[in-house]
């Protein structure tokens, strides 16, 4: 496995490939949609997987447990991306959803990959000495949240992360672990990060697949039925059906 300074610093370099610095919160989802070789697939899974990842010559599946908060799937996805660009000789994998427990040196570098991608190191630093005021072992509840709002991560990826750093004993984290949007929503923020996908937006698919069933429709290759039986199999009935036209649009 190699060294966290090591991670760390493929994770600025694939931030740098993807036009974003090292310091800055990242839009993990929408970075990735110009990727022209990714297909994004969200679906319930079991509670036990975050989700997995299939690689198959120049074609890369992603696909997220959308029954996670909207913060474990950001890690989700920073996590995949770590195996899909640094790792080699696999075709397909599937992720465990606990951090803490003991996993093989290739997970564990891509939680924390994931956890640098996401925060990188001097970024999360900073914000902790520069924005906070803190210094290690001096964080209280209030500057947890404001951490994983700032940088978009759940509160089991924050805490693991704060615990590696040395910013939190672990007997203090596991103070932690409960009342997570109580704590969020006392100091003004929203509970997005904390709510996973309502149900009928927990089956969906972006990226290369819905680009190519297009591109095959344009070129005639297909009829009009299978491009729509494409897409369906994709959960995309949004589009075979006008859904996502409905009602008035605003152009603001």
């Amino acid at each position: 496995m190699k060294e966290k300074i090591e991670i760390n610093a493929d994770a600025i370099s694939l931030r740098d490939q993807l036009g974003e610095d090292g310091y800055s919160p990242i839009d993990i989802f929408s970075i990735l949609h110009s990727n022209e070789d990714l297909t994004v697939v969200f679906y319930p899974m079991s509670n036990r997987v975050s989700g997995m990842c299939i690689r198959d010559g120049n074609n890369k599946i992603i696909g997220i447990n959308s029954t996670s908060t909207f913060g474990r799937q950001r890690f989700t996805m920073a996590h995949e991306l770590c195996h899909l660009f640094f790792h080699e000789n696999f075709k397909s994998i599937v992720c465990a959803k606990d951090l803490e427990k003991n996993k093989d040196p290739q997970e564990r570098e891509a939680d924390l990959f994931a956890s640098f991608f996401l925060a990188p190191y001097e970024s999360l630093r900073d914000f902790i000495k520069k924005t906070l005021g803190k210094e290690k072992c001096s964080l209280e509840i209030g500057d947890v949240v404001r951490i994983e709002q700032h940088y978009g991560l759940s509160r089991q990826a924050t805490l693991w992360r704060l615990i590696n750093d040395g910013y939190l004993s672990p007997e203090k984290a596991e103070t932690m672990k409960t009342g997570i949007i109580v704590s969020a929503l006392r100091l003004g923020f929203d509970n997005k990060l904390y709510r996973s996908a309502p149900e009928d937006k927990q089956y969906i698919t972006f990226g290369k697949y819905i680009k190519l069933a297009e591109e095959l429709k344009e070129k005639d290759l297909i009829s009009n039925g299978k491009y729509e039986e494409i897409l369906l199999n994709a959960f995309r009935g949004d589009i075979v059906y006008g859904l996502a036209t409905e009602g008035e649009e605003n152009y603001d």
